[in-house]
């Protein structure tokens, strides 16, 4: 009953309040900055309001403390949630510098990573004691315990590498929310399984935030969530795959984003190195738009392949349990 109580709570809450924020954001004309290297078919949504994440962290934070406030003194949830709002930090600056310059220059590549550099580091100070530092080999049942000079750089590589592989995603209506949804019911399904019944709940408020989300965020979306939202889901599932001990299964888990980033990485390495292009454009999501495929299609598409490869992770991460 209590995670029937966070979803619908989570959902409804969203739902009602998304409109009035919409409108507010309207008001002060916080709208989406396009760059001018973008297809001239997501140039016209340069009038849509973000910062729309914002509310899919506030609202399930919220709603986990009214459905269960004793569950906030487990230190597994609080790492997970701390992490969540710290990287969603960095996001709302990035989003701030952005609408306050009017252009795409937010927070400089190299600060943007500092800050994400400087919030892993603090996130292991405060939870090290809970943090498994260890990776589970599925299938081998094989479990590599690491020393924390080695650990260390490994968590704040996945935090940086999984925040902003979310953040490239996020380019599509409904893609990068949609994407992430599935991600995490996988990772509902895990940490139940690991009996940690408190990150469940609270990874359920979330999913409710994202449907509530997702109903102003199709196409045509009526908002956006902003690096606000989008470092913020990387930042979860990171400490997800961290805290649950399937670094392994979010490899898969969090499939579509790898393939994003993964694109991204190649086609710069390539331009940089050989000047020329592997991909017709990148992040990869536009290059089907090119090909001539609707918006809608290539989400749908995303979509089904994430699923097949959040089951290939579910099924790693339970064998690993």
């Amino acid at each position: 009953m209590r995670y029937l109580i966070g979803l619908v709570l989570s959902v409804g809450l969203m739902i009602l309040a998304m409109p009035k924020f919409i409108a507010y954001l309207k008001s002060r004309n916080i709208n989406q900055v396009t760059s001018e290297y973008a297809l001239q078919e997501f140039k016209e949504k340069s009038r849509t309001p973000i910062m729309g994440g914002l509310l899919f962290v506030v609202i399930p934070i919220i709603v986990y403390a009214i459905v269960y406030f004793k569950g906030l003194s487990d230190r597994r949830l609080l790492f997970v949630l701390l992490s969540y709002v710290l990287y969603c930090s960095v996001g709302f600056i990035d989003d701030c510098l952005v609408i306050s310059s009017n252009s795409n220059e937010g927070l400089s590549p190299i600060t943007r990573l500092l800050m994400e550099f400087g919030y892993g580091l603090i996130l292991f100070f405060l939870f090290r004691d809970i943090i498994p530092m260890q990776v589970t080999i599925p299938f081998l049942h094989i479990t590599i315990k690491l020393h924390w000079l080695i650990f260390v750089p490994f968590m704040l590589l996945l935090y940086m590498a999984e925040a902003n592989a979310v953040n490239f995603t996020d380019g599509m209506d409904g893609l990068c929310a949609g994407v992430s949804f599935i991600g995490l019911v996988a990772f509902y399904i895990l940490s139940m399984l690991k009996g940690f019944s408190g990150i469940a709940l609270f990874i359920v408020c979330v999913l409710g935030g994202l449907l509530g989300y997702l109903k102003f965020n199709f196409k045509p979306a009526r908002i956006f969530m902003g690096d606000s939202g989008s470092l913020a889901l990387g930042a979860l599932f990171a400490s997800l795959g961290i805290v649950l001990d399937q670094t392994i299964a979010l490899f898969f888990i969090g499939g579509v984003f790898v393939v994003e980033m993964a694109c991204v990485l190649i086609q710069q390495i390539a331009v940089r190195i050989f000047h020329k292009r592997i991909f017709s454009y990148t992040p990869i999501h536009y290059a089907f738009v090119l090909k001539g495929i609707t918006e809608t299609k290539v989400v749908e598409g995303f979509y089904l392949v994430e699923l097949v490869l959040a089951l290939i992770g579910l099924l790693i991460g339970m064998n690993a349990l």
